[in-house]
């Protein structure tokens, strides 16, 4: 009877050190501690990362500090702070928009004269290059040679054209394609009034304020 109880109780106890955790057995055992699974740590570091929150939130606009060292105007924010009021600095040197159907060009529509950057007084636009396209903005089929830059931004699968300075880098505002007007280009310069300063004398545009 004795070996037989014997034999039980050494059979329950192999049966519960195959069943019970190893750390239960060993709970001051230093190596079970550092071999221990650390499931949660293991989850975070195999977990992939998510892009589209970074994408939504990215700009695929270049470097301007790097794009601003192509323009021959090179004047510091400090300078145009300067030279510019706030409204005209918020959108020129910050890349704003003024609201439609409230800028000083939006219905004007004169025989002759040039349209210069408000910046830099760089002729952009001739008076016959305007048209009335009904958008809120001045709208233009066309720019003086050489005057206007084009960026192309896809952000969001969405194509937009941003129109800038060739001189000095004011943001002047979009150009659109295609859109059916009955112009020579089939263009529309998107331009805000605030970037621009109408001149009807077409000898003096083009003279630098720096």
């Amino acid at each position: 009877m004795r070996s037989q109880a014997a034999r039980i109780i050494k059979t329950s106890l192999r049966h519960r050190a195959l069943v019970q955790p190893a750390t239960l057995l060993r709970p001051h055992s230093t190596s079970a501690r550092n071999t221990r699974p650390t499931v949660g740590s293991k989850v975070l570091r195999a977990a992939p990362t998510i892009p589209f929150f970074g994408a939504f939130f990215s700009s695929n606009k270049p470097d301007e500090s790097k794009e601003n060292m192509s323009y021959p105007d090179q004047r510091s924010e400090a300078e145009w702070r300067a030279v510019l009021n706030p409204e005209q600095f918020r959108i020129l040197r910050e890349k704003g928009t003024e609201r439609p159907g409230t800028g000083e060009y939006d219905s004007h529509s004169p025989s002759t004269g040039v349209y210069n950057c408000a910046g830099c007084n760089a002729p952009l636009y001739k008076a016959d290059h305007k048209f009335k396209s009904g958008c809120g903005w001045p709208a233009y089929f066309d720019s003086i040679p050489g005057a206007v830059k084009r960026h192309v931004d896809n952000t969001f699968g969405m194509k937009r054209t941003e129109i800038t300075c060739s001189n000095c880098g004011g943001h002047l505002g979009h150009v659109f394609e295609g859109e059916g007007y009955p112009t020579p280009t089939d263009e529309r310069h998107c331009v805000n009034s605030v970037s621009l300063r109408f001149t009807e004398d077409e000898g003096t545009s083009g003279k630098s304020k720096a």
